[in-house]
C-alpha cells in the first residue's frame, strides 16, 4: 500500500478540571481518507480513555466548519451556529497536510484537543503493521487524566486514598504477588 493514509497528531490541551495540561498527553493516529470524522472521534475517545460516551462531540476546522455527532433524538436542527455537519457522513478526505483543527469531547467539560495532520502521508503497514479498519493510534505519550477526575476506584471527592498495599492484596498468581510474595522481596 502506497503512502495514502493520513497521520494525525492529537494533543490533549485542556478539559475537565484542567484549565490547561502540561506536559500535554498525545497520540498519533493512522487514518484512511475514507474514514469518517465519527470514526476518528471514537478512536480519539478510545485512546484518551473515555468510558462515558453519552456526551456530544465536535470538530472545528480552521475555516469554521463544525462537524460532530447530532443529538441522539435525530433532529436535523441541532441548534449549532454554524450548523453542525454529521460526522458519520463526512470523511477525513477533506483534510490536507499541515492542517490543524480542534476536537472537543463533552461540550460541558470541554476536553479539547489540537489535531494536526502531518505534511506527508503514511503507509499503515509501515507505521501500524497492518491495515486497520478504523483510525488507530500508533504512537503516544503522557498520562491521560480520568474523564471525571477520579484517582482511584471509589473516589467520590471526599474519600482518602488507602495506603499502597504493595501487591499484598493481589492473588498469588505471580511470585511477588500476595502476602507471601511480599515477604520474599
Amino acid at each position: 500500500m502506497a503512502r495514502t493514509w493520513l497521520s494525525i497528531r492529537v494533543d490533549l490541551v485542556e478539559g475537565g478540571r484542567h484549565a490547561s495540561l502540561w506536559p500535554r498527553p498525545g497520540r498519533i493516529f493512522a487514518a484512511a481518507r475514507s474514514h469518517t470524522f465519527a470514526a476518528l472521534a471514537t478512536a480519539i475517545n478510545d485512546a484518551f480513555a473515555r468510558w462515558d460516551r453519552a456526551h456530544l462531540h465536535r470538530f472545528t476546522l480552521a475555516d469554521g466548519t463544525q462537524i460532530g455527532r447530532p443529538d441522539w433524538e435525530g433532529d436535523d436542527d441541532w441548534g449549532e451556529e454554524p450548523p453542525l455537519a454529521d460526522g458519520r457522513r463526512l470523511t477525513l478526505g477533506r483534510l490536507r497536510g499541515g492542517e490543524q483543527f480542534v476536537y472537543t469531547f463533552d461540550l460541558g467539560d470541554d476536553w479539547t484537543h489540537l489535531c494536526t495532520v502531518a505534511s506527508t502521508r503514511i503507509d499503515p503497514l509501515d507505521q501500524v503493521g497492518s491495515v486497520p479498519d478504523l483510525p488507530l493510534p500508533y504512537w503516544g505519550w503522557g498520562a491521560i487524566p480520568d474523564q471525571y477526575g477520579r484517582e482511584f476506584d471509589g473516589d467520590d471527592g471526599d474519600t482518602d486514598l488507602a495506603p499502597d498495599p504493595e501487591l499484598t492484596d493481589l492473588p498469588a498468581l505471580r511470585p511477588h504477588w500476595g502476602p507471601r510474595g511480599h515477604q520474599r522481596r
